[in-house]
């Protein structure tokens, strides 16, 4: 799964990317479209029930989830007709799951701001705008190959079509695809369409160093929360993309320190990764042996052979069963053995609906 990192020149974005895959890929330069090929990074996703089972199993490997980052370049106005970086920006966005926008909340002579002024709101209804007039684009053209189809009788091509026609006037209106109203089959089928405004959203308010330790009364984060509140299906982080790239080369006790001095325990990162996660639509199961403790990512509402299907095919489809117990019990009950005796390993068949935290061992047919 991969989380594409989107936003206006200079809000911030490579400095956060950098500060996500903890590396110096990307350049980050005061000026437009420093980042022009997009940089990409795999970020582990934190998780503190991992050395819990570490010492249940103890084993000394232990393999955390992941999730990918791409650095985007930064877009402007008039992107959806080519302006600036524009159909390199759309077709990079086309391919991730999911859009982590960074906007700009931190005054900052030095930094130049593209737009002459920091408006976050504004930030994103300029990135909205042109995601949904390509959208806009796609659609009119979707129709008109439709069409022909639809009046044939196509069964598929009709449904195709009436989804369309639905969505095109919402477009027009300036609302994103993620927001309108639609059937469980809808959004199955609205899929197929790639559509850019479609992809779920989070927001990263990305402040000034001083305003990490009460981020909520910065008075642009305040705008971010209010707009997204009222206008969009998505959620938002404050972060400080400055201190997170001084973090960088810090040891885990010396970062530590760092923040504390600052009067905070985390800069953001951490919870911008597992929100980026979850906004995914993505949970978390484990394995546990001696061998290794394993974090292992599966969509939300996934059964047991679609799990047990992310370690090997082979373990889909000769699925028998699976043996399954929740993190909370193994943890407080602190052994498999105890686990065990206290009844609390179940095993469950193909159409048991994995948990998040569920800690399992499959049987399957070779």
């Amino acid at each position: 799964m991969k989380a594409g990192i989107v936003g206006l020149p200079n809000v911030g974005k490579s400095t956060l990317f950098n500060a996500l895959t903890r590396s110096r890929k990307a350049e980050a330069a005061n000026y437009p479209f420093c980042t022009i090929d997009p940089n990409v990074g795999i970020v582990t996703v934190p998780d503190e029930r991992l050395a819990v089972l570490q010492g249940i199993a103890k084993t000394n490997v232990v393999i955390p989830a992941a999730i990918e980052f791409v650095d985007i370049a930064g877009l402007v106005a008039g992107a959806s007709k080519g302006e600036g970086l524009g159909n390199k920006f759309l077709a990079n966005i086309r391919e991730v799951d999911s859009v982590l926008q960074v906007v700009r909340c931190f005054e900052d002579a030095d930094v130049v701001h593209n737009m002459g002024s920091v408006d976050p709101v504004r930030d994103i209804e300029v990135i909205s705008t042109e995601l949904v007039l390509a959208d806009l684009e796609a659609v009119a053209s979707r129709i008109d190959k439709t069409q022909k189809k639809a009046k044939s009788g196509d069964k598929e091509a009709v449904a195709e079509l009436a989804l369309l026609e639905k969505l095109q006037p919402h477009l027009n209106e300036g609302k994103t695809a993620n927001v309108m109203e639609a059937s469980d089959e809808e959004k199955v089928l609205m899929k197929h369409f790639q559509l850019l405004t479609a992809k779920p959203v989070l927001f990263a308010c990305n402040v000034a160093e001083d305003d990490l330790a009460d981020a909520e009364a910065n008075p642009f984060v305040q705008k971010v929360a209010e707009f997204v509140r009222t206008h969009h299906d998505a959620a938002y982080v404050p972060i400080s993309a400055k201190i997170e790239s001084e973090l960088i080369d810090l040891s885990t006790e010396e970062a530590l320190e760092f923040l504390q001095d600052l009067g905070v325990s985390d800069s953001g990162v951490s919870s911008l990764i597992r929100a980026s996660y979850d906004l995914l639509g993505l949970q978390t199961y484990f394995t546990a042996g001696e061998k290794e403790v394993r974090a292992w990512t599966i969509v939300k509402g996934w059964k047991a052979p679609q799990a047990a299907g992310v370690i090997h095919t082979d373990f889909e489809h000769g699925f028998i069963k699976a043996e399954v117990v929740s993190y909370e019990d193994l943890s407080s009950l602190g052994s498999v053995h105890a686990a065990r005796d206290a009844g609390k390993y179940r095993l469950e068949g193909k159409d048991y609906v994995f948990k998040d935290g569920d800690v399992a061992v499959f049987r399957f047919n070779n």
